[in-house]
């Protein structure tokens, strides 16, 4: 029921998602009169795969984490996240308030043990593929321990999803030299080379889009404005040259001998195909969509859940948090 869009978007790409897994089920949790009537309009109903659950609240994208925890119990979101608790789904996705996700997933489901914190986890383009970075907003202040269970936890999920067997891991810095960044980011990197995975090293900034690792690791302050700042930078690109590109009758012939190209590269940046952020360290896999996604952006961030459910990463990041013996903050 969540996002800018709503059922319009989210029912339409449940509806692709499952044409093309044909091994999975869906439940949509929301308004039932809502919901039927979006099938209806697509010219679907329920089935053995897709069933409605009657919710009769919605958390509003502004509203309060606080105020919708403790106030909406019959929420689509919290029935949602119900499912998984109680394993009738495998994995929850939600397009709505991010902030109220987190705090009810919390809550209702609970941190693996030796986790303290759960982190936002999504895929980033590269020139050589694409990259993990966390946390992305869930943890403004981190300890040097917080950062060591990002690393943990993102390289497990790099290896499961990715089916890579020693994911490169790096720490986000001001600097690739060990003295460099703040006394958090130096004493993360210290433990991280004590971790059982295989860290590289700090990256800078430039490093996420270079690919030169497969997991980036930073506090949720960091990795927040390095999102936005990201975004913000591909959409004035694609504004400067649709502009240039528009400028007079040379410029346009020009653009349509450079379509293939141009399209190519709209393809292999399409921020859509990387929709869908993972909220690991939770005892249940909870995945947050973009909120302004539309249905083929959706149906990615479906993906992301099935694949993260298909892999078993839940009990990975389980057993191998309690086999390193992870130093919880203090």
């Amino acid at each position: 029921m969540g996002g800018d869009h709503g059922p319009s978007v989210t029912v339409a790409a449940c509806l692709a998602f499952l044409r093309q897994q044909s091994l999975a089920s869906i439940i949509l949790v929301g308004r039932e009169e809502v919901l039927r009537a979006e099938l209806a309009r697509l010219h679907h109903s329920e089935s053995i795969r897709l069933r409605v659950l009657h919710a009769e609240d919605v958390v509003q994208m502004d509203e309060d984490p606080k105020l919708a925890l403790k106030n909406k119990k019959q929420s689509s979101m919290r029935l949602a996240i119900n499912l998984v608790k109680s394993g009738e789904a495998q994995c929850c996705v939600s397009a709505g308030n991010t902030g109220a996700l987190m705090a009810t997933a919390k809550f209702v489901l609970k941190t693996i043990p030796g986790i303290d914190r759960p982190a936002i986890a999504t895929t980033l383009p590269t020139r050589t593929g694409h990259t993990y970075v966390l946390d992305l907003g869930a943890n403004v202040d981190c300890t040097a321990e917080h950062l060591l269970q990002f690393g943990i936890m993102g390289s497990i999920l790099a290896s499961a999803v990715d089916r890579k067997p020693a994911p490169t891991v790096g720490l986000l810095n001001i600097g690739h030299e060990d003295m460099k960044g703040g006394e958090v980011v130096r004493r993360a990197g210290e433990l991280l080379r004590g971790a059982p995975i295989r860290f590289v090293g700090n990256v800078e900034g430039d490093d996420v889009y270079k690919g030169t690792v497969d997991v980036v690791v930073c506090d949720g302050f960091v990795g927040n404005v390095a999102l936005k700042t990201s975004e913000g930078l591909a959409r004035m690109i694609a504004a400067i040259l649709k502009e240039e590109f528009g400028r007079n009758l040379l410029t346009r012939l020009a653009a349509l001998a450079a379509m293939p190209v141009l399209n190519a590269i709209r393809h292999r940046l399409d921020g859509r195909r990387y929709n869908g952020a993972s909220l690991l360290g939770l005892r249940g896999i909870v995945v947050k969509s973009h909120g302004s996604a539309d249905a083929f952006a959706f149906q990615c961030a479906l993906e992301a859940a099935f694949n993260e459910a298909s892999s078993g990463i839940l009990a990975r990041i389980t057993e191998d948090i309690a086999a390193a013996g992870v130093p919880v903050a203090v």
